[in-house]
């Protein structure tokens, strides 16, 4: 009889790091941002042409926080990472947001590290141990050649997951649930959970590639649970404390995202919610009191 699948607490987690102070995606966001006692950092990783899995939400370089090797900003989105091998990706400075840019305006706080590089995986889980993280495959349905296809990617990062001997400290998540369904098939020891957004739902056949909530009467959570769970990672403005109650008589963990507003916060708390991914971890009510920490449960 296979071991059961122990589901880690959720608790508070940094987006990119926590991108509303530091620069998102980074060895040094990353440092920054555990130093304010997150339970976890979630990331985003992509691939580069040679084949090495790196940490970065754009499939091609943002010129809102990239400049070049000689420091100058990008002016429009760079070549896809797919494209260029790891060296070319390492020349990028990505340690400061554009000054007058509308993502600049966005994050006011952020405190910039220049000189900061896109990471490698590999670096992440290697040169911060004692850290969970919740790992986002980027690829999309709509545009497949803009990255690796879902299940090599998904591959690939289990392979650098393995190499750090981080499997009990990882949660793999997408978008597509090409990819972790991929994790499902052929490593059901590794915790998955599954994004979604209204955009996503309403295109559901596409973004997972062939169900729906109507085959589900309509129920997001039921479907999630139908992919074996164990946890659903919703968009929290879609949320209510009636889809959070179905979705834990399911069996299912509740991680909502991205969730900056602390009224809001403490909205989802009041409803059970298991996790709340953040910008802004510094606003967060605390997650670890005795009434809001959850429990690693089998499922």
């Amino acid at each position: 009889m296979s071991k059961p699948l122990i589901t880690p607490p959720l608790g508070l987690q940094g987006h990119r790091g926590a991108r509303g102070l530091f620069p998102e995606n980074t060895l040094e966001g990353f440092r920054s941002v555990r130093a304010l006692g997150v339970d976890a950092i979630e990331l985003d990783v992509s691939m580069t042409a040679d084949k090495v899995v790196v940490v970065s939400h754009d499939l091609s370089p943002n010129p809102d926080l990239t400049r070049d090797a000689s420091g100058a900003w990008l002016s429009a989105p760079g070549p896809r990472l797919r494209d260029l091998t790891f060296a070319d990706v390492s020349r990028y400075d990505v340690g400061r947001l554009r000054p007058g840019s509308r993502y600049a305006a966005s994050f006011p706080d952020q405190r910039p590290a220049d000189g900061a590089r896109i990471p490698t995986l590999a670096d992440v889980l290697c040169g911060i141990p004692d850290m969970r993280f919740t790992i986002e495959l980027k690829s999309d349905p709509r545009d497949p050649d803009r990255n690796a296809p879902p299940a090599v990617l998904a591959e690939a990062t289990l392979g650098v997951i393995d190499a750090a001997a981080a499997g009990a400290r990882v949660v793999v998540e997408s978008f597509d649930w090409r990819g972790p369904r991929h994790v499902r098939r052929i490593r059901p020891d590794i915790v998955l959970a599954w994004l979604t957004r209204p955009a996503t739902e309403r295109d559901a056949v596409l973004w997972w590639d062939g169900p729906s909530p109507a085959d589900f009467g309509g129920s997001v959570p039921r479907a999630v649970a139908a992919e074996g769970g164990p946890i659903w990672a919703p968009e929290y403005t879609g949320l209510t404390p009636d889809l959070v109650a179905e979705a834990h008589e399911l069996g299912l963990r509740v991680l909502a995202w991205t969730v900056n507003d602390p009224a809001a916060m403490r909205d989802l708390l009041g409803w059970g919610v298991d996790g709340l991914i953040t910008d802004r971890p510094d606003l967060a009510p605390q997650l670890n009191s005795a009434e809001n920490s959850p429990k690693a449960t089998p499922v």
